[in-house]
């Protein structure tokens, strides 16, 4: 099944999630490996990767946006969830996509303002800026570990779900524990 149904997420709901927390946690890693990296080939080999993982992350958000607001509904919240308990997931879930459309804008103006996208995809030469220079980063860094937060509360709660409520939340986005 394509679409979500009112007990399950549908393939193509399920297939953007898994694939966007793949590469959030890729992200996320390649970033702080980055960031700790002084070798310079090193570096520009990571950030190459990094760069070209944002810009699909950018483009899976921007898919699921589309996704569930003209052609797929989400499915009710499990049986017994409370009002708050509802609120907070939707609230986590909106954040996410705030988070990942700054770290997207924000990436995308440092590879422009610092002159980097031309060292790391289009063959231009030279050592990398200093990107602490330029007033994207602080958002970008800050993002990060808004994400790293959010991932946490995320996979918190989806395990709360699991082992504490045991009301099926994870059966729904295809994992058989």
């Amino acid at each position: 099944m394509w679409k979500s149904t009112p007990d399950q997420y549908g393939r193509v709901a399920i297939a953007i999630h898994w694939v966007s927390a793949l590469l959030i946690v890729a992200l996320l890693v390649s970033g702080f490996r980055a960031d700790a990296t002084a070798d310079a080939v090193g570096k520009i080999t990571v950030l190459r990767a990094h760069a070209a993982m944002g810009i699909t992350i950018l483009i899976l958000t921007l898919a699921r946006i589309a996704w569930w607001r003209m052609a797929d509904r989400k499915p009710p919240a499990p049986e017994g969830t409370t009002n708050s308990q509802h609120r907070a997931a939707q609230l986590v879930h909106v954040l996410f996509y705030v988070v990942i459309l700054g770290m997207a804008v924000s990436g995308i103006g440092m590879l422009v303002l610092s002159g980097a996208g031309a060292i790391l995809f289009g063959g231009g030469a030279g050592p990398l800026p200093d990107f602490e220079t330029f007033l994207p980063r602080t958002p970008h860094g800050i993002g990060a570990r808004l994400m790293l937060a959010l991932f946490a509360l995320h996979a918190g709660a989806a395990l709360y779900h699991h082992f504490i409520r045991r009301d099926g939340l994870l059966r729904r986005m295809g994992i058989r524990l």
